[in-house]
């Protein structure tokens, strides 16, 4: 029998009186790929937090190689070669990629001082290994998301991880970068080194993990050989404790009139002649590969993104967009697709986060009357099934899923006309997903247009009446209800026609 490299044993975790962890045990062993799954809120991330020394155990014991680690802090834990790579991205925008890659181990050269010439070499070899092509020049905040996230797991692999904890590392990623990935997965596996791997997406879990841990509610419920673990489904109901059969809940609405309209909006090397319409009541889809243009819509849409042409009607009226105080004026709302850097106050409660765009609503006299904000915000958390010990925790400590219902239902709250919605299930599992595309249906229902971008085909298919495919920053395709379809989505996605 092979000795673990990693055991944790009854670890508990309490923050201010309230229990994230409650006698979790998890063993990890050389070699392996370990999936952690559960809903948001099932104490994952903490539990990954207590294992790399950002959070102190409550109760528990770690054992590393057999020896018992009686602190963990995260100077050891880099010393014993446990890195992660989080689900919310942690890079220095205003470095370069060399930088952002190399940080905490630059080479220098004799004078003591960096030598640039080696780093940018260093960071081009580990591209080249994971068969990326990124200027180790450029400044980390000139890449797109998903070119972040891959500098991040370059970090990782350049300082030879022994234990590398991946926290939904592909929900920004396209399908050829996710190919790589899991690839990388596999070779890392082969070259001993143990992989924790979190994620929501089903099919990567049973491609490339050999055990799975289940949690629920901070608790451990079940490790299991992935071979004994017979479907998706049984893993899902070990997850929520409750059958999931329809994650989408897409109700069929009868569409009213025009509500917004696009005529070739242009942006130089972004957006070309983009031109649609969406009714009231109307889930539009917008696919594409990631890098296509589709959040590029969203942000010129809201007055995020300063276009060079083009014309926006609202009500059939020509409308002028050029901040977004402008959009949320007409109607518009936005859940952006990064909410850590553009959907939250990450140091407010979850209440502030809820009511922020509505204050409004609340002002008498000049002043918040924060009975209504609290009861506004304590029926939304209700409403959506926020989970969190109190509204004034910063929300920073909800986990990802959780916090994007939060911005969910701030912009619910504001009554938009039209929502624009940029990835907004990323991160979130199955339970969460289920519960927010019951939102999204909902609004349809009440006659809010929805525009809704989503790197997820399933998603794209299960909630869309009409879907736009994007094709290097042009629209390559419009599919109406009866044509969407998988293969319709990627043939158009990547340059082809439609089947008839």
């Amino acid at each position: 029998m092979r000795s673990p490299i990693l055991e944790l044993q009854s670890i508990s975790k309490e923050f201010s009186g309230v229990k994230a962890l409650s006698d979790v045990s998890l063993t990890v062993y050389p070699g392996s790929v370990h999936a952690l799954v559960g809903e948001n809120g099932a104490g994952k991330s903490t539990l990954m937090k207590i294992l790399t020394g950002a959070y102190n155990k409550t109760n528990g014991q770690i054992f590393f190689e057999g020896k018992e680690i009686e602190q963990m802090d995260p100077k050891l834990s880099k010393k014993l070669g446990i890195h992660c790579i989080y689900q919310e991205l942690n890079v220095m925008k205003n470095m370069t990629v060399a930088e952002n890659v190399c940080i905490g181990a630059q080479p220098v050269t004799k004078l003591g001082l960096i030598d640039w010439k080696q780093m940018n070499h260093a960071a081009k070899e580990i591209f080249s290994f994971l068969q990326l092509d990124i200027n180790p020049k450029m400044l980390v905040r000139e890449l797109s998301i998903a070119q972040k996230q891959m500098v991040e797991i370059a970090r990782a692999i350049s300082q030879q991880a022994r234990i590398l904890i991946m926290d939904e590392p592909t929900s920004s990623l396209s399908e050829r970068e996710t190919e790589v990935l899991l690839s990388l997965v596999e070779e890392l596996k082969k070259k001993g080194v143990s992989i924790l791997y979190i994620s929501h997406r089903m099919d990567e879990i049973f491609r490339i993990c050999d055990t799975v841990t289940v949690l629920r509610d901070g608790t451990h419920i079940k490790t299991l050989p992935l071979k004994e673990v017979y479907n998706v489904d049984s893993l899902v109901e070990l997850m929520v404790n409750r059958k999931v059969t329809n994650y989408f809940h897409k109700v069929e609405v009868d569409l009213g009139k025009p509500i917004l309209r696009v005529e070739k909006l242009s942006k130089r090397g972004v957006l070309k002649d983009i031109s649609f319409e969406i009714r009231q009541g109307e889930i539009l889809g917008v696919a594409g590969l990631v890098g296509a243009g589709r959040s590029e819509i969203a942000k010129a849409l809201f007055g995020l993104l300063k276009t060079d042409s083009g014309e926006i009607f609202i009500d059939a009226q020509k409308v002028e967009i050029q901040k977004p105080s402008d959009a949320i004026r007409l109607g518009l709302g936005f859940v952006t697709e990064n909410r850590k850097e553009t959907g939250l106050a990450l140091k407010q409660s979850v209440r502030a986060n809820i009511t922020m765009s509505n204050l409004k609503k609340y002002v008498k006299n000049m002043l918040v009357n924060q009975t209504e904000e609290k009861q506004i915000a304590e029926e939304y958390r209700k409403k959506l099934n926020i989970k969190t010990a109190t509204l004034e925790q910063p929300i920073s400590s909800l986990s990802g899923g959780n916090q994007q219902k939060a911005i969910l239902s701030r912009w619910i709250i504001q009554e938009p006309r039209i929502l624009i919605l940029d990835e907004p299930c990323r991160g979130v599992d199955v339970g969460a997903k289920a519960e927010i595309f019951a939102q999204i249906s909902q609004l349809a229902q009440q006659g809010v247009a929805i525009i809704m971008i989503s790197s997820e085909i399933p998603e794209i298919v299960g909630m869309s009446d009409r879907v736009i495919v994007m094709r290097e920053g042009s629209i390559a395709g419009l599919l109406d209800k009866h044509a969407i379809t998988p293969d319709n989505i990627l043939k158009l996605a990547f340059g082809g026609g439609v089947s008839a």
